[in-house]
């Protein structure tokens, strides 16, 4: 069992909201990159939490970078001292890896969970995209590098996204990668005992949640799936309209 970490966290909503949701990144990223997310939440009334993940942000370094070192994060990761459950986890990508893990291994951690584009099994060629990307990133974490292969995002995605790589380890990513060979949470995903929401990205635009993973995963009948036409991997980031309209009708609120 990997030693969890203890992680910085980024919140949005009134502190006597009373429901709680735990926000959590994907690969590069940092939590306030969640920020529609939290927005959205707290206009509905909710307190939301996003954290950095181990290697990123402000969180701590460390040597293991497996799926299962970030679940053990996610896993002590709680809303209160009182170690209550959280009523909604939402995670993205890498996030949404970790958070199947961690409520498949901790099923009263969450009451729900929606997985945004969720990294469930990586083949070589979705290992081979997200890793150019990630050296894209790193080769040049400027706004300006953001914004010309990413123009029509929102000002706040393109500043915290340079932001959020300036701040995470490059080996850290690097390691992520290399520590989960492979990478593959079906098994997690099939276990889950907590009702699930896939939010996927549009395959004609670029997923990592598509094909026969997507009927693989579904068999577990407490999982759903919606697509955001048009959205690539990042759809909050892509479509932020149509994904927070999607991802409001999708949680119990």
């Amino acid at each position: 069992m990997p030693s969890p970490l203890t992680l910085p966290r980024h919140t949005w909503g009134s502190s006597s909201a009373p429901r709680r949701a735990l926000l959590v990144h994907g690969l590069g990223s940092n939590g306030p990159l969640m920020w529609l997310f939290g927005t959205a939440l707290a206009d509905a009334g909710w307190h939301a939490t996003a954290i950095d993940l181990r290697g990123h942000g402000l969180a701590p370094r460390a040597l293991d970078y497996t799926i299962a070192a970030y679940a053990a994060d996610l896993a002590e990761t709680l809303p209160d001292a009182g170690g209550a459950a959280w009523d909604l986890v939402v995670g993205h990508s890498l996030g949404g890896a970790a958070s199947t893990v961690a409520a498949a291994a901790h099923p009263a951690w969450t009451k729900q969970l929606v997985l945004v584009d969720p990294g469930i099994h990586l083949g070589a060629h979705d290992r081979q995209v997200v890793r150019n990307s990630q050296e894209r990133a790193f080769a040049d974490p400027t706004e300006a590098a953001v914004r010309a292969e990413h123009p029509t995002w929102h000002e706040n995605d393109i500043e915290l996204k340079a932001l959020s790589v300036r701040q995470a380890s490059r080996w850290a990513v690097e390691q992520t990668s290399v520590q989960n060979m492979p990478w593959d949470v079906r098994a997690d995903a099939a276990a889950l005992t907590t009702p699930t929401h896939v939010l996927a990205s549009d395959p004609k635009v670029y997923s990592i949640f598509k094909g026969a993973l997507t009927a693989e995963v579904l068999a577990n009948p407490l999982i759903t799936m919606s697509v955001i036409a048009g959205a690539g991997h990042s759809p909050h980031r892509d479509k932020p309209a149509a994904t927070i309209a999607e991802f409001l009708t999708r949680i119990h609120v």
